[in-house]
C-alpha cells in the first residue's frame, strides 16, 4: 500500500452541520495511524478501519477540536474491546487532561510524551514533529515510508511557522487554511493563501487545504490556496482520500 491519508473530519474550531472536527486516517504498507481525534472522528473513522487494526494514535496538541474523541476510544479499549498496550503519542498537555478525564489510561495505552525534534517509528513509517507557531504547544508532524513517500501535516499554526519546517519536496501536505481572508494576522491561524504560500516556499508536490472554519468559502480559499501555491490545490472533505508518491 502506497502512504495514503483519508479524511475523517476537517471542521476547524468546531463542526460544521453534519462534519466533524481534525481527525484523519494515515497507513502505508499494513500499517494504520488516527491522526487527530476531534469531536465525530471516532465515528467516521469506523467506516474505514476496525478499531481492533488501528497501530498508533497522534495526537497534535491540547485544543479539544483535536483530541478529544480519543476518550471514548480509550473507554472501548480499555473495557468493551479490551488491548493492552496501543501506542499515543502527544504533547504531555494532552495526556494529563485525558488522565483527569479517564484516570489510569494504562495498560490500554502506552501514552509517550513528544515534543519537537522527537522521532518515532510505528510499523514501516517513521513521524518526525515540529512545533507551530501556536498556543498551546502544537507538533506539526511529517510522515516517512519505506517507499521514501512523505506526508506532512501542519496541525495548527499561523505564519510565524512554515510547512518547510518539516523539510522541503514533501509529496503531500495537509495545511491548515482557517480563516477567511480578511482576518489574516488576526489569530494563530492561516489563510488559504499563507497555506498556499508556505507550500510553495517548501516545495511541496500536492497540497490540500483543511481546518476551514464553519462559513469560511470553501471555493474562494481553494482559488486563493492555488493563486499562492501555483498550482491546483485540493480541499479536504470527509471520507476523501489522498496518496503520496515520491
Amino acid at each position: 500500500m502506497s502512504l495514503a491519508l483519508t479524511v475523517l473530519g476537517c471542521s476547524g474550531s468546531y463542526a460544521g452541520p453534519g462534519a466533524a472536527c481534525s481527525g484523519y486516517l494515515v497507513q502505508s504498507d499494513g500499517v494504520s495511524v488516527w491522526l487527530d481525534a476531534g469531536p465525530g472522528t471516532l465515528a467516521n473513522l469506523q467506516r474505514h478501519i476496525d478499531l481492533d487494526d488501528l497501530d498508533a494514535v497522534v495526537l497534535t496538541h491540547a485544543h479539544p477540536d483535536h483530541w478529544v474523541d480519543v476518550l471514548p476510544y480509550h473507554n472501548a479499549i480499555r473495557y468493551l474491546r479490551p488491548r493492552t498496550g496501543l501506542p499515543v503519542f502527544s504533547p504531555p498537555e494532552v495526556r494529563r487532561l485525558a488522565r483527569e478525564v479517564n484516570g489510569r489510561l494504562e495498560p490500554a495505552a502506552d501514552w509517550t510524551d513528544v515534543h519537537s525534534g522527537s522521532s518515532v517509528g510505528v510499523g514501516s513509517l517513521t513521524l518526525s514533529f515540529s512545533r507551530t507557531d501556536h498556543g498551546p504547544e502544537t507538533l506539526a508532524v511529517r510522515f516517512d515510508d519505506a517507499s521514501g513517500a512523505s506526508l506532512g501535516y501542519s496541525a495548527d499554526t499561523g505564519p510565524g511557522w512554515s510547512l518547510s519546517e518539516l523539510g522541503a519536496d514533501l509529496d503531500l501536505a495537509l495545511c491548515e487554511a482557517s480563516l477567511a481572508p480578511g482576518q489574516e494576522r488576526r489569530v494563530q491561524h492561516l489563510t488559504a493563501a499563507q497555506a498556499g504560500t508556505s507550500a510553495r516556499a517548501a516545495r511541496v508536490r500536492h497540497l490540500v487545504i483543511t481546518h476551514l472554519q464553519p462559513g469560511v468559502d470553501p471555493h474562494r480559499s481553494r482559488a486563493d490556496a492555488s493563486a499562492a501555491f501555483g498550482l491546483p490545490v485540493d480541499v479536504a472533505t470527509v471520507d476523501a482520500r489522498y496518496e503520496a508518491s515520491p
